[in-house]
């Protein structure tokens, strides 16, 4: 088993296209090729990690934060990014990160917060646009089911619940070989005309290659008529955050109670709110302001994130609780989704949780 081989598998969940911007996922240190001994599974990478994945013979560390954001000009060791970077080298310990694009989908980082909170009909909280694709392909009526059944083994024709999605028509195509085609249907130098079907499928916009081979593959013509495009629909399996609805309803305080219970919280801070009960509840791990007006619109009770300013808490207008929890009190969980993710597919190497508690921020009892 290669590294390779499981971040493959990895980025079939989470694909890397649906990180941010801003992001660095992917393998960041390391050789793809390399054989995997153990894997380490951490929310981030420090001295300590990598001197951990020493001690349990992994030569694979996958944490949730990037060690590194931005570019390195040089590793000279002068913090603590260069210096895990240099150990992680001299030890061959590759280092994968797998961050937003692990948020971005369904049963990534918000719907494991989502099940610790036991939250029922989840769903994206602020789904992504621009992130399909539709392609439209004329085929003769005999080769229509072989091309249907290969787009939808590809990964085509997928749209919320539903698999096998397609639209067919049925139309008249026409052609006329030149001297040198080699026509499946017709002859050269004549004009012809076939009954054909008229497929359309939409597509995940990164398994584009994947369904055009896949079309190219199966398709009678060695001169397919087709095309793309990208469409702006709402992907309802790829956003931002996650809301589901509590078991019950509950006071604020015994949803704060609850929530602090779930979560294994030391503290929380919180707005107050006009509701009485909380019912609907939004969740985004690590920094969510960006998320509270998705929260509102769609009539969240409560809205679950960290890394709140002063000034942003008053945007809850007395609307909506916003309920604080710590950045890393909100993704810790991460580590258990990754193992339950890796264990459930791989049984050849050993994935372990992180022991070390990488928290930079202590609270005083």
């Amino acid at each position: 088993m290669t590294i390779k081989e499981l971040t493959d598998y990895l980025e079939k969940i989470a694909p890397l296209s649906y990180q941010e911007d801003y992001d660095n996922c992917g393998l960041i240190v390391g050789e793809a090729n390399a054989e995997v001994t153990n894997v380490l599974v951490s929310l981030d990478v420090t001295l300590e990690v990598i001197d951990e994945a020493i001690a349990k013979k992994c030569n694979l560390v996958i944490a949730h934060h990037p060690l590194i954001f931005k570019g390195l000009k040089k590793l000279n060791g002068k913090n603590y990014i260069e210096k895990s970077v240099i150990k992680a080298i001299k030890n061959d310990i590759a280092i994968y990160a797998i961050h937003t694009n692990l948020d971005n989908v369904t049963n990534g980082v918000n719907f494991k917060i989502a099940e610790k909170l036991n939250l029922q009909n989840v769903s994206i909280l602020k789904p992504k646009s621009d992130t399909l694709m539709k392609l439209t392909v004329f085929c003769p009526i005999e080769n229509t089911p072989r091309l249907q059944d290969a787009f939808y083994a590809a990964g085509a024709g997928e749209i919320g619940n539903y698999s096998n999605c397609s639209f067919k028509s049925t139309g008249i195509g026409s052609f006329k070989p030149n001297s040198v085609a080699t026509p499946v249907i017709g002859q050269n130098n004549k004009y012809e005309e076939v009954e054909e079907n008229r497929i359309e499928v939409v597509f995940p916009a990164y398994l584009e290659s994947k369904i055009l081979e896949t079309m190219r593959k199966n398709h009678m013509y060695k001169e397919v008529a087709y095309y793309l495009h990208r469409i702006e629909n709402q992907n309802q399996a790829v956003g931002s955050g996650a809301i589901g609805n509590l078991s019950e309803a509950m006071t604020k305080s015994e949803f704060l109670a609850y929530l602090k219970n779930c979560m294994n919280l030391n503290v929380i801070r919180f707005t107050e709110t006009k509701s009485e009960k909380i019912k609907k509840v939004a969740v985004c791990g690590g920094v969510g302001s960006f998320l509270l007006a998705d929260a509102k619109r769609q009539g969240a009770d409560a809205f679950v994130t960290a890394d709140y300013k002063y000034h942003e808490f008053f945007d809850a207008e007395n609307e909506i609780m916003i309920a604080d929890i710590g950045h890393f009190e909100s993704e810790v969980y991460t580590k258990d989704l990754i193992v339950e993710i890796i264990s459930k597919k791989f049984t050849n190497f050993a994935s372990y949780l992180s022991e070390i508690d990488t928290n930079p921020i202590k609270y005083y009892h």
